[in-house]
């Protein structure tokens, strides 16, 4: 593979916005009527930075950023529970909290993960991802490079279609009322799709820019879209 100027700092900022929308997602928030999980105002740009990376490097560039993503999102996951079983000093958070266990408490209502939600969070964001380059990269060589925000929010609306139901699915079946799952999904997913979809020129500007500083336009027609291959 090609050595690319610019893809470490597209990979690092794909990256840090879904380790930051995985650590803000605790908190719940309404909108309009909406109740959605902090993690939307950042975590479409994660993908649109997904785009970024398949339409100007390509399918097996995403891929390696898709995987680089996951373990960096599993080594934090990792760290924060490690740090939760520490005992907590006395004098932690002692202007706030009566005693260190109460702080301890507060550190693992924000910063823990539930096993359940761990699974949803990984498995919706591999299959979403992946859905989404592929989407993306198919449809780059069937419009011949063409209409790039036709792929873009075609695969905005699978990968995040997959996404939310998965997610959702996983993380809140059997404690959330099945009359309120398919309208929370459906939120979600078009909370998410708009996002993206706005941020279309944008995502112009970045991929002009970036293709004329690395000399590159990948097309993906002899590539091995298997997800597991690195």
């Amino acid at each position: 593979m090609r050595a690319y100027r610019w893809y470490p700092v597209i990979l690092a900022v794909f990256v840090t916005t879904l380790i930051i929308s995985n650590i803000i997602a605790v908190k719940l928030f309404s909108i309009f009527g909406l109740t959605l999980p902090a993690a939307v105002i950042l975590f479409p740009v994660a993908y649109i930075f997904g785009d970024v990376l398949t339409e100007v490097y390509g399918y097996a560039r995403a891929r390696q950023a898709i995987w680089i993503g996951f373990g960096c999102n599993l080594l934090a996951v990792i760290a924060i529970w490690v740090g939760g079983l520490l005992p907590a000093d006395a004098h932690w958070n002692a202007s706030v909290y009566a005693n260190p266990n109460e702080a301890s408490l507060a550190y693992q209502a924000i910063l823990g993960y539930s096993p359940r939600l761990l699974l949803a969070s990984f498995v919706a964001y591999l299959v979403g991802e992946f859905l989404n380059s592929f989407v993306l990269a198919k449809l780059k060589v069937a419009t011949h490079g063409r209409m790039l925000w036709v792929r873009t929010i075609a695969s905005t609306l699978v990968g995040q279609g997959a996404d939310s139901a998965i997610f959702i699915s996983i993380a809140f079946i059997g404690t959330l009322p099945g009359g309120v799952l398919g309208p929370t999904i459906l939120h979600q997913w078009l909370f998410k799709s708009s996002y993206e979809a706005l941020a279309t020129p944008l995502t112009y500007v970045v991929v002009n820019a970036l293709k004329r500083a690395e000399g590159e336009d990948y097309f993906d027609q002899q590539t091995d879209f298997n997800p597991v291959r690195f």
